[in-house]
């Protein structure tokens, strides 16, 4: 029963949006493809991009180096400093991350050049990709290109690029193209709502006559009729005898706007995965939690991706890695972060300064780990195993058969 149901919303989904379009149709808005401007003046649209690109954006990218299975921050990098804070650039690192996030979303490719001197990066620059161009060779198997700039040719490695929905790593397919039409029927009943209050309600229609009108009436009723549908909705139109108004349309549509407006604001929310919730102010605990796996991590996983092919050098790529620092997500809800924390030093695998280098609080200076009389310590190198209890140690090997776990024989 859950598919018929669907379906049969989808259904009344069509045919409430296919009245609607003749609606439109009627009121002289026509059905176009619409722009990656006009699709980020539908509420919904601007609301979505708007939450997951300030989400990403407000997260620290740090540098990794895992040296023979031990894992480590680098934090004298310039890469760095670049992502996380100036970019030498007229946008700062946030505005940086927010930009190719949105290009990201809406049309599917952010670009950012790479300014090297030799194999050190000075700068990055975020590009709008309106100003490039991508020209790629014809080889479906050894894909290569160059990106244009102004007429300017780059090599591909210079770029970041960050691509969604891709087939050779440098152009991509965003929302706004992907889904079109679904768009289009969202921005062309904000459209038709606005000529409805600009024109005080009043319907497109025909005007019939009984009998022939001279010039003179039909030049003073077309200039009546145009002042009728200006932006003043006080004008009126007074019809002659034998003149009368015939509407073009009139459908129950009409008066469903707010409800389709709400269909349409979910189904684009559905587009870029973000529920309702979060739009509307209520969302909660669970519709959050799956918000940030299945929107956010992501892209927060396409993003590093990137950075990694792009930014590191070709000897770095077997021992560095770019990651997104997830813990900030944490800290718009202090109760939920400070019991993260607490299980880190209850269970010992975070020290009580490290956590106040996380909080931004000054360390008290005591570089110990929390560990209880209870526990046994067991080193699977040396097969070492410490009791702090009775402060013995023994080792795995030397242990009589009863203390391994053996048969004994009676």
């Amino acid at each position: 029963m859950g598919w018929i149901q669907r379906f049969k919303e989808w259904r009344e989904y069509e045919m409430r949006a296919a009245t609607l379009e003749e609606l439109i149709l009627q009121a002289g808005i026509g059905v176009d493809t619409i722009t990656k401007e006009q699709a980020l003046n539908i509420p919904s649209v601007a609301g979505c991009v708007e939450i997951i690109s300030n989400t990403v954006a407000m997260l620290p990218i740090n540098l990794y180096k895992d040296e023979n299975g031990q894992v480590s921050i680098v934090d004298n990098d310039v890469r760095v400093r670049l992502l996380n804070d100036d970019t030498k650039d007229t946008l700062n690192a946030y505005q940086f991350k927010k930009q190719l996030i949105e290009d990201y979303l809406l049309v599917g490719n952010g670009y950012a050049y790479i300014n090297k001197d030799r194999n050190k990066v000075k700068s990055l620059h975020y590009v709008d990709e309106v100003n490039v161009s991508v020209n790629k060779n014809v080889d479906p198997i050894f894909k290569s290109c160059d990106v244009l700039v102004n007429a300017n040719l780059y090599r591909d490695f210079e770029f970041l690029k960050l691509t969604r929905k891709t087939k050779d790593g440098v152009t991509g397919k965003g929302i706004v193209n992907e889904h079109n039409d679904m768009l289009s029927v969202a921005y062309l009943t904000m459209k038709y709502e606005k000529i409805l209050l600009k024109t005080g309600g009043n319907k497109k229609g025909f005007l019939k006559s009984q009998k022939r009108l001279s010039e003179e009436a039909l030049t003073a009723l077309k200039t009546a009729w145009n002042n009728l549908y200006k932006d003043n909705t006080e004008n009126v139109i007074i019809l002659n005898d034998g003149v009368e108004f015939q509407e073009a349309s009139s459908t129950s549509v009409e008066m469903q706007m707010n409800e389709n407006k709400r269909t349409n604001s979910a189904e684009v929310s559905k587009l870029f995965s973000v529920p309702m919730g979060l739009l509307e102010g209520n969302v909660t605990d669970d519709q959050y939690k799956n918000f940030i796996k299945l929107c956010i991590l992501p892209i927060l996983k396409a993003f590093e991706t990137a950075l990694n092919k792009d930014l590191l050098l070709e000897s770095e790529k077997e021992q560095y890695y770019f990651a997104f620092d997830t813990r900030e997500l944490l800290k718009g809800d202090i109760e939920k972060l400070y019991r993260a924390y607490e299980i880190a030093i209850k269970n010992g695998f975070m020290q009580w300064d490290e956590v106040r280098y996380e909080l931004n609080y000054r360390p008290y200076g005591l570089n110990f780990i929390k560990l209880g009389l209870q526990d046994v310590l067991y080193n699977v190198e040396t097969k070492e195993i410490y009791t702090p209890n009775t402060n013995k140690t023994s080792n795995l090997d030397n242990l009589p058969a009863p203390e391994r776990g053996d048969k004994v024989e009676n």
